[in-house]
Formats: structure tokens, sequence, C-alpha cells
């Protein structure tokens, strides 16, 4: 499940901020990938608690720095 969560975050996040999805990978940085600053990561986490109907605390988004890992913070709270 989480692999589909994280499939369907980076395409949100690549449309999002105008990126190439297949251009982007579960192991890559989302700051970096995408070019974003801390505002910017925070518009994103509002798109996804929209998205996938959960609250992100801002302390896990600091802390989940790869797609994946975000895909999993998203996953524990959508259970």
């Amino acid at each position: 499940m989480t692999s589909s969560i994280t499939a369907r975050l980076i395409e949100l996040a690549a449309r999002r901020f105008g990126r190439d999805a297949s251009a982007l990978s579960p192991s890559d940085d989302l700051f970096e990938a995408l070019e974003i600053d801390s505002v910017q990561a925070m518009d994103l986490l509002t798109d996804l608690e929209d998205a996938f109907d959960v609250e992100i605390p801002d302390y896990e988004l600091q802390d989940a720095r790869t797609f994946a890992a975000l895909g999993e913070v998203i996953g524990r709270r959508a259970s």
C-alpha cells in the first residue's frame, strides 16, 4: 500500500511544481528533486493532507525528506 501512496504522492507533487513525475524516484530528497523551499513544502503538505484526507504535523515533514519516507508517514496516518 505504501508504494501506491508514494506513487500518488510523486504524481501530485510533480504536478504541483511542474516537474516530470517519471524523473522522480521514491528515494529522492523531495526538497531537492522538486527544487522547493520550506514555504513551498508547507503548500505541498496542505495539498497532500487534502488529497489523502490526513493530518500531517509540520515536524513529520521535516523528518521525512524522501518521497518514500513521506509516503510512509501518510500511510500510517491514513490507517
